[in-house]
Formats: C-alpha cells, structure tokens, sequence
C-alpha cells in the first residue's frame, strides 16, 4: 500500500509570536515545519524542534503545501506576496497561505482574489491573546474563510489556538480582530481614566482595581492590562507596542469610515496614541497611554 505524502508546512515571521506559534506547529502537528525570517536567532532556536531554516520567504512557499504568515503589518503582507518574487508568483494550484498578522479588511480580500486567481487559497486567521498564550498553545484565532477551507486548516490553527471561531468568508476574521482590539484600547484608556481620576480622590489604585474587579466593570481588560501593566507601571518594549497598537486602530478607524459608524471613541484613544507617539513612547507596551492620562496632559 502507498502511504500518503507528508504535509510539508512553511512558517514566515518569528518574532514574538511567530516564533511560540512556529514551535507548536513543528511539535504537535506531525508535519514537516519549513521557516523563515530576517533575523536567524530564532530560526536557530527553532532548529531543536526539528524546524528547517530557509534561505528566503520564496523558498519556503515553493516547498510547502500550507503557508503561515506572522508579520508586522498589511502592507508587509502585501507587498512580501506581490513582489517580483514573491508568493503570488511562487503560488501554484491547491497551495493554501494563512495570514496570523493583523491586516486591513479589502487589503485581504484583495490578495484572496489574487490568489484564486492562481488557483489557491487565502485564509485570514488573526490571533488573540498574549505572547504567554502563544507559547502555551492557548491563543484566540478569529477565521475569515469559506468552510471548506476552514476544515482543512482548524487542526493546524489547534495546535497553537485553544479558542477557533469561523467568523465568515475571507475578510471576516480581520472585521473581528480590528474590533477585538478597538475594543480593547477603548477599555485600557477607561480604566487609565478610572485609576487616575481614584487616586486623585483619594483612593488606593490597588483597592480601585481589586474592587472593580467583583463588580460590573470586570473585563479581562482590567485584569491583565490594568493589573499587570498600568497599576505597577510597567510598560516593556517588544511587548505590543504603541505603534502597533495604533496601526490596528487605523484599521478600526478605517472601517468604521467605510461602514458609515460615527466611531468617536476610538477617535479618542487614537489621539492618546498619537500622543505617546510624540512623547517618544512609542515602543513601549501601549497601557503606557496611562502615564499621560494621569499627568493630565
């Protein structure tokens, strides 16, 4: 009897959770784990957990049947697959390439059509959570692709994700994570507020928190960003970062531009964002927004 062919997986993009979500792939998923990325320490690290290192993004989409993608921005992704030799000139029919980044909603149904044009596919599959998640396999993917798709690639998302949902056709995923984290970056601004406007009045930050934390105001908001960033003032680079915060809030903004919605809220987180920027801030883990709120500036 034959046996079937092995599944050959590429990986583009191991920086913070590129990398955690790369070494799941490569341990739990039976398949060979092709990678790549600028910088070669990770793919280094990689190596014991049997990931092959690759000379280029090209190399990796020419070998591989199924291709993640964990980079910086939409315009990152779009211009790595349209570049002369990129991958929309190394896709061939049935090959499948799944973007984990944060990317504008019609810049990626844009290079779906691209793609089936060529015969394969393009899912968006944007995570959640945090880099702590990334390394425990425990991540929230929000999926924008037709079921077919989904079916075929949910047992890979399973080896990084405890949390999958199919949000819609392609483009879906990427309408609930800009949302996810609109929503998010209002909430951290809300509870700056709250913890500026306590202590100011007189009450402990610490009490503030552990007591919103038993009533109504509860989020997950308050009990990671609030607890663990924004009451002990710790704000590290190479977390998610101020730039990146306000480059997915741009997508929100954008959005809610197209659909018509008067989004004047996040508007104001974005003007906080702005403000960090201009502060020199803008490396540190976006909650440092905080430190302006309660200098009343």
């Amino acid at each position: 009897m034959g046996s079937k062919k092995a599944q050959v997986i590429g990986f583009i993009g191991l920086g913070v959770m590129g990398e955690p979500i790369c070494r799941n792939l490569a341990r739990k998923s039976g398949a060979q784990v092709l990678a790549f990325d600028l910088d070669a320490a990770p793919l280094q690290r990689l190596a014991a957990d049997g990931v092959q290192g690759q000379g280029s993004a090209s190399a990796v989409m020419a070998q591989s049947d199924t291709v993640f993608l964990s980079l910086p921005s939409g315009a990152i992704v779009a211009q790595l697959c349209r570049q002369q030799d990129g991958l929309l000139a190394s896709a061939r029919p049935g090959h499948i390439v799944v973007d984990l980044g944060t990317s504008s909603v019609d810049g990626t149904r844009q290079l779906a059509a691209e793609f089936a044009a060529r015969q394969a596919k393009f899912a968006d599959a944007p995570v959640a959570r945090t880099r702590a998640a990334a390394q425990a396999g425990t991540l929230a993917v929000m999926v924008g692709a037709d079921p077919e798709l989904f079916g075929v690639i949910e047992p890979l998302i399973a080896t990084f994700a405890s949390d999958i949902a199919l949000c819609g056709p392609v483009g879906c995923g990427q309408v609930l994570k800009i949302l996810n984290n609109m929503i998010l970056f209002e909430t951290v601004v809300a509870i700056s507020e709250a913890k500026a406007i306590g202590e100011k009045a007189g009450v402990d930050a610490s009490v503030l928190f552990d007591t919103l934390a038993n009533g109504s105001a509860d989020s997950f908001a308050l009990r990671n960003h609030g607890m663990k960033a924004v009451l002990p003032g710790e704000f590290p680079e190479r977390a998610f970062s101020v730039h990146y915060a306000r480059k997915d809030l741009q997508y929100a903004l954008q959005l809610a531009d197209d659909t018509g919605v008067d989004a004047r809220s996040a508007r104001v987180v974005d003007r906080w964002f702005a403000q960090a920027i201009e502060a020199g801030l803008g490396e540190k883990y976006h909650p440092v927004i905080s430190r302006l709120i309660a200098r009343g500036l």
